[in-house]
């Protein structure tokens, strides 16, 4: 999903912020997120550390973590908003931490375990907070539908 939500078209700033209980699974929806970008995922590991990192690809990515932050002027003193900047994509997670420091429009994902299923299952949710991502989690969800439409009508490869 992360991969996929890379190859919609960004032109504004575009936040998304990652919701879920420790090892959910947002940094490696984040490593999906750069692999479409076209940076290597490798590379992207969770700057819980260091507060935020920034990636080059086909737009800038900055990941962010809130984790272990106290209050939102940390966020503030590390330059948050200065990584809200045109054609960028800023993942946060641990977003739900401080939500009053997000942009009013921005996509939420939230992450869980799935409840039945395998033990690397998940659920989940995506909410668009206004217009502009509502485009983009519209534009989103109709490119995985292809995908998904693409994956069960596939003929099975025989030998």
């Amino acid at each position: 999903m992360g991969e996929a939500i890379a190859r919609v078209g960004v032109g504004e700033p575009l936040v998304i912020a990652l919701v879920g209980p420790l090892g959910a699974g947002k940094t490696e929806w984040v490593k999906g997120l750069a692999e479409g970008l076209g940076i290597d995922s490798r590379s992207v590991a969770s700057p819980t550390f260091v507060i935020a990192s920034e990636y080059s690809g086909r737009h800038g990515l900055a990941h962010v973590d809130l984790y272990r932050l106290e209050s939102g002027a940390e966020l503030e003193e590390v330059g948050f908003r200065d990584l809200l900047t045109a054609g960028a994509i800023v993942a946060v997670e641990w977003a739900d931490r401080f939500p009053a420091l997000l942009p009013t429009d921005h996509i939420e994902v939230t992450i869980r375990r799935a409840r039945c299923g395998a033990a690397d299952d998940r659920e989940i949710e995506i909410r668009a907070t206004g217009p502009e991502t509502e485009q983009v989690v519209r534009a989103w969800r109709r490119l995985l539908e292809e995908q998904n439409a693409g994956a069960v009508a596939a003929p099975a490869a025989r030998e």
